[in-house]
């Protein structure tokens, strides 16, 4: 159940990523036209588009880590003994976790600061705690995704 939950939610996930992409495609067409045809560039159009390409980055990096596609060096994992590779699938994802963590810390306190102090982007005054909330958001997407496998592989014995 949790598993087709998780695939619908990261089928979501990578549809509002492309939606957003067109969002940027068009706001960066539009700001081209505007900028070189009418001489009058769109005010924040640029920063609208890095924000844009920030939540696009970390909600990807959501879908990838679910669907287990992100690249990896395993040319040397590959020729392990199976044991080997079971005891480093775990260390991968112990590590993820703690990282994630970490992460998930730091940046919801960065988060709440520029709640706190009210700060906006210059362009376009946007709330720049919305933009960074989007890396804790994502690691504890991730650290979900991490603690829900080690739970997983505990109850099937550590190696599988």
């Amino acid at each position: 159940m949790i598993e087709r939950l998780a695939d619908r939610f990261t089928r979501l996930v990578e549809r509002l990523v492309a939606y957003a992409l067109v969002l940027a495609v068009l706001v960066n067409f539009t700001n081209v036209v505007a900028r070189y045809g009418f001489q009058k560039p769109i005010l924040g159009a640029d920063e609208l588009q890095i924000f844009l390409m920030i939540w696009m980055t970390f909600l990807g990096v959501v879908v990838v880590t679910w669907r287990r596609i992100h690249l990896r060096m395993d040319l040397v994992a590959a020729r392990l003994p199976a044991f080997a590779r079971g005891w480093l699938r775990l260390a991968e994802l112990l590590v993820a976790a703690v990282l994630a963590a970490l992460v998930i810390g730091e940046s919801c306190r960065y988060t709440v600061q520029m709640l706190e102090i009210g700060r906006r982007s210059d362009a376009l005054g946007i709330p720049v705690w919305i933009t960074h909330s989007a890396v804790a958001i994502a690691f504890g997407l991730m650290g979900l995704i991490a603690v829900y496998r080690l739970t997983r592989r505990a109850s099937r014995g550590p190696l599988q």
